[in-house]
């Protein structure tokens, strides 16, 4: 099993930035990917970065502002967000897809609050 547990979220102005940090114990060797999801208040969750091995996928909606990382001997991934946006106030959640039992199962973390103030 894996553990993911988030932290670094907060009250930020619009235009502002802010980084969050996703720390993962528990199996990690195991762990195919991790992802940066996030939910907005009646909204449905939405990917925000992808960080595989050796590569990054990040949706157009939020590229050039947020950038992705991972730190192995950590075992801690990071998303640092750039200008954001008021529309951008959401739980941000870490994801791991982990490859367990001959299956690839998800994991979340508890999510982490963002609020952009206009």
């Amino acid at each position: 099993q894996v553990q993911l547990v988030e932290s670094g979220g907060g009250l930020v102005e619009a235009g502002g930035s802010m980084r969050l940090s996703c720390a993962a114990s528990g199996n990690t060797f195991m762990i195919n990917a991790f992802g940066w999801y996030r939910q907005g208040p009646g909204k449905q969750r939405e990917v925000v970065a992808v960080i595989s091995s050796g590569s990054t996928n990040i949706p157009d909606s939020v590229k050039g502002r947020f950038s992705p990382s991972r730190d192995n001997a950590k075992n801690t991934v990071y998303l640092q967000m750039y200008r954001l946006k008021p529309e951008e106030t959401a739980v941000y959640y870490c994801h791991a897809l982990v490859y367990e039992s001959d299956k690839l199962i998800d994991y979340w973390g508890q999510g982490t609050q963002v609020t952009v103030s206009s």
